[in-house]
């Protein structure tokens, strides 16, 4: 059944004020720094901007780790629970490192989804950071745009746990929830990276490219028809692929990923009994 109550079960990283507030300045830097060609003024040089940027990119890392280690240390994330981040952001390495992005054939978005659902938002956010910065040193995709990647996927897997109907909804009705927000999650993400790419195509080789001088709307239409041009096909893949091994294999991976979150019991604390002899 579907609409049948679950107990609640306890988050291995509960979102304490500290840690909300951590990611809400995470995030609002991020929105900044993803967005600013949107807001920049006609005077603005891009040229400029794109000898800063690493340093951008730079700080912004330095963010994300920081707020990664504030959910660990502020919230009591706990030996298992470290144990658990470990596990699954190696699988979502992996994930990644066989389709290495083909086509939009990136089989590791369907298992933040679902572990951002099962784990909450705190853990999601903590777990989709962790596995793209692995990914990257698995697949030497580390270059400026690692921080970007890592701050949208932490937003993508969060975005699963903040999903209503945590304790009720199970079930058919479920896993159709989780398909639609990865469809179109799936295709937010790339959204949101083509934007970190986009302000530094060069201007003089398109009409999509990004022009300091352009109004606000001009901004817009160029960035849909950059969206178009380059990357609808990649992301339209990616929501399929997620969609499809959601609805498939969705059902046996969340009884999985409760199963050991129950057992592993992240509010009690790991003790060792002395040897006996």
């Amino acid at each position: 059944m579907t609409n049948t109550p679950h107990p609640p079960r306890p988050r291995p990283v509960p979102l304490s004020p500290r840690s909300l507030l951590a990611l809400a300045l995470v995030s609002v830097v991020g929105v900044a720094a993803f967005a600013w060609p949107f807001f920049a003024s006609p005077e603005s040089q891009v040229g400029a901007h794109a000898q800063d940027a690493p340093w951008l990119f730079a700080g912004l890392l330095v963010l994300l780790v920081g707020v990664v280690a504030a959910t660990i240390s502020e919230a009591g994330m706990g030996a298992k629970a470290v144990a658990m981040l470990g596990v699954l952001a190696a699988t979502g390495a992996a994930l990644r490192a066989i389709g290495a992005g083909t086509a939009g054939l990136e089989p590791m978005f369907f298992l933040m989804v679902l572990s951002g659902r099962v784990l909450g938002p705190g853990f999601g956010f903590t777990l989709g950071a962790v596995t793209m910065f692995s990914s990257a040193l698995l697949t030497g995709g580390v270059g400026p745009w690692l921080p970007f990647q890592m701050l949208s996927m932490g937003w993508f897997a969060m975005g699963a746990g903040l999903l209503p109907g945590a304790r009720r909804l199970r079930g058919r009705a479920e896993l159709v929830l989780l398909a639609a927000y990865g469809f179109v999650a799936a295709f937010a993400y790339g959204t949101v990276m083509n934007l970190y790419g986009w302000p530094f195509i060069d201007a003089l080789a398109s009409n999509i490219a990004f022009h300091a001088d352009a109004s606000p709307a001009a901004h817009l239409a160029r960035f849909l028809a950059y969206c178009l041009a380059t990357s609808l096909g990649w992301d339209l893949g990616r929501a399929v692929v997620t969609v499809a091994l959601t609805l498939t294999l969705g059902t046996p991976v969340l009884r999985a990923l409760r199963r050991a979150t129950r057992r592993a019991a992240f509010e009690s604390a790991v003790t060792f009994d002395p040897p006996t002899h």
